[in-house]
């Protein structure tokens, strides 16, 4: 004799219930990154012991900051089935006019900066959600407008920044020299952490990310929660380029560029689905660290940093392959 359970899938009498497509989906997103992690972690200690120093740990830490930052911010536009590809020339872009305007703003210039971010981001959540354009080709235009703008305000040139203003970004913290950057990081993931939470706010992103017309019909939003998203993203990507000139003490049309593919992977890897619907900032935080520990990793093996975004790439393919909720896409296009 067989019965329903509460999946909807049958099983008999005295039997525990089977796992539905869905559940197994879930559980391999939430187990997976943690012993691909584990696992990188623990073939780069053997390969060299000195990495569990809590020197060697507070200097992998303090290199993932602005991956960390950046991606908490386009993790969110994911969540509700979007995505960011503007947030690394966007970066880029906060980091020239940091180093343009420090002399004349000073400190004031952080806040300046991660507002213009917000504004950018506003202008592409509103032409997304108001014009109905698909967000991949809203933000691959913003990629490039964002990229133009850093190369003619800095006549295609690295901007060179002096004095303390941004000491702040850079420096080390009490008896245990912990990086400053490693704890904006963490204050910034707890932030995330808290309104995510604490608020509606993540269940409303994940209400749009599975399904968008059941959220309108609850009464989510929806237009509100997707600009939001994206004005949260462009501040971070403001702030990720304020922290790079805090350690380059320079500002350059193209300094964050190589951070757009890392971003993806490190949100995806994590196991925040790219179709949305599922995830959160605690995968994001194991994806980047998954990508940083992989970085070190390659760094150790002897391979060419050249061959870095081949890794990457061949990560998301991969990634996504294993994650992606295909009963959103009944057609591949």
């Amino acid at each position: 004799m067989s019965v329903t359970d509460k999946t909807g899938t049958f099983a008999r009498l005295g039997e525990p219930p089977r796992l539905t497509q869905t559940t197994r989906r879930q559980l391999l997103l939430t187990v997976m990154p943690v012993i691909v992690l584990a696992a990188l972690v623990a073939a780069i200690a053997i390969a060299n012991p000195n990495f569990l120093r809590p020197l060697s740990i507070w200097t992998v830490l303090d290199s993932a900051v602005p991956l960390m930052i950046l991606a908490s911010g386009a993790m969110l536009v994911i969540l509700c089935g979007g995505i960011d590809l503007s947030v690394a020339a966007l970066a880029s872009m906060a980091s020239v006019l940091v180093a343009l305007w420090i002399p004349v703003l000073g400190p004031w210039v952080v806040p300046v900066v991660v507002l213009v971010g917000a504004l950018a981001g506003l202008l592409q959540g509103a032409i997304h959600v108001v014009a109905q354009i698909p967000s991949f080709l809203v933000t691959l235009g913003g990629l490039a407008v964002w990229s133009g703008i850093a190369l003619v305000a800095s006549g295609a040139s690295t901007v060179g920044v002096s004095g303390s203003t941004l000491d702040w970004t850079f420096t080390r913290v009490g008896p245990w020299r912990i990086p400053s950057a490693v704890l904006i990081a963490a204050a910034i993931v707890a932030v995330f952490a808290l309104v995510l939470t604490f608020t509606p706010v993540r269940r409303w992103l994940i209400s749009i990310g599975s399904s968008e017309p059941a959220a309108l019909m609850a009464g989510v939003p929806v237009a509100q929660t997707k600009i939001a998203a994206f004005v949260v993203s462009g501040a971070c990507a403001g702030f990720a380029g304020v922290m790079l000139v805090g350690r380059t003490y320079s500002g350059a049309p193209g300094l964050a560029d190589s951070l757009l593919l890392p971003v993806v992977a490190a949100i995806v890897v994590g196991g925040t689905a790219i179709t949305g619907g599922f995830g959160g900032i605690g995968r994001t935080v194991i994806g980047v660290l998954i990508i940083t520990v992989l970085r070190v990793g390659l760094s150790v093996a002897g391979v060419d940093s050249s061959f870095e975004q081949i890794f990457y790439g061949v990560l998301v393919i991969a990634a996504v392959a294993l994650t992606i909720d295909r009963s959103k896409l009944p057609f591949v296009k």
